[in-house]
């Protein structure tokens, strides 16, 4: 079944056309799609999103299977194989095939718990490879200039939250949602629900990641002067820190509530413009350019590894196509037999 987290992610798949062009007409859901569909939303809970985008790939299968003339529970590999090759033949990613392909085996393997076909059709079906895209980074200059970038007409307040967040999202390495799981202090409330928090002295920050695994990550002399100067303001909009009105939230919005991930995103999009960068900046671009700056320094992609809270080397291999980019980059521009006449 498909990754939730994924699947909400994911943009539904443009409408298929028809010979003429046309949209393809919506397909009415055999009885058995939509009793699988109830089951998802109630005894997986799916968000509404991804239960949409659910429907969307197994209105897909329905109208594959009504085109090739046969019932869903009728369906053999060959078909499902069929479906995968017209799919690509469209112009659908394989990353996009393989989520399908996810929902459509879910969805057998539960047909095949109920009784209603004998084997699944998709168990040994697989998704076109397709590579996978560089992640996107910034230059060091870049990424230097949007840290040390100051809005001296700003509200101060604003101003050194701001500037605290860009410090950890680069000089840490940190996931935009590790960020706002921040707290001020270590408690067993935090604990409990699985949010981090800072340890200035140790210069630490403990972050509660992917697959519920935490980890700690140091905290730079940059990021660490930014969080002071943020940490003497950032109750006194609220009269102090024992506010009712002021949660345990290292970054905390104008009433006090935690920042949400969204808030980050806005707020760094505009910070990124506002520091003349020719792109906008989101969140997860500030933890590739830590990883990829990190790694042309120093080489070791074990540390990198553990500094992202990568659970495989794999994952973070990528990032040595973007040193090995760089290099090149910086051949083609000095090396005298890499200019062409």
């Amino acid at each position: 079944m498909a990754n939730q987290a994924e699947a909400s992610r994911r943009k539904p798949s443009p409408p298929e056309k028809g010979a003429a062009g046309a949209a393809a007409q919506p397909v009415v859901l055999p009885p058995e799609v939509l009793h699988y569909l109830e089951f998802v939303r109630v005894q997986k809970r799916l968000a509404q999103r991804t239960l949409t985008l659910y429907t969307i790939d197994l209105e897909k299968l329905a109208r594959f299977a009504a085109g090739a003339g046969q019932p869903l529970p009728a369906l053999q590999s060959a078909h499902v194989r069929g479906f995968v090759a017209r799919m690509h033949a469209a112009g659908r990613s394989g990353r996009g095939i393989a989520l399908a392909l996810s929902v459509w085996r879910g969805f057998f393997a539960w047909a095949a718990r109920q009784g209603m076909v004998a084997h699944n059709p998709v168990q040994d079906v697989r998704a076109p490879k397709s590579s996978r895209p560089l992640p996107k980074a910034l230059g060091v200059e870049d990424a230097v200039r949007l840290a040390e970038h100051e809005q001296p007409a700003a509200d101060p307040w604003l101003e050194a939250r701001d500037s605290a967040i860009v410090e950890l999202l680069y000089g840490c390495g940190l996931r935009v949602g590790e960020l706002v799981g921040l707290d001020v202090l270590a408690t067993s409330a935090a604990h409990d629900a699985g949010r981090g928090w800072i340890d200035l002295p140790s210069g630490e920050a403990h972050v509660f990641g992917k697959g519920s695994k935490r980890r700690s990550v140091p905290i730079g002399a940059a990021a660490s002067q930014a969080l002071r100067t943020w940490l003497d303001i950032r109750a006194q909009p609220f009269g102090g820190e024992h506010s009712p009105a002021l949660e345990p939230a290292l970054f905390v919005g104008r009433r006090g509530a935690r920042l949400s991930a969204q808030s980050v995103w806005l707020r760094l999009r505009e910070r990124s413009q506002l520091a003349g960068l020719s792109t906008p900046v989101h969140p997860h671009m500030l933890r590739h350019s830590f990883a990829s700056h990190l790694l042309q320094s120093s080489g070791n992609l074990r540390a990198v590894q553990e500094l992202l809270g990568h659970a495989s080397i794999t994952t973070t291999q990528v990032y040595t196509r973007l040193d090995f980019q760089h290099l090149a980059q910086a051949y083609d521009a000095a090396h005298p037999r890499a200019r062409r006449k």
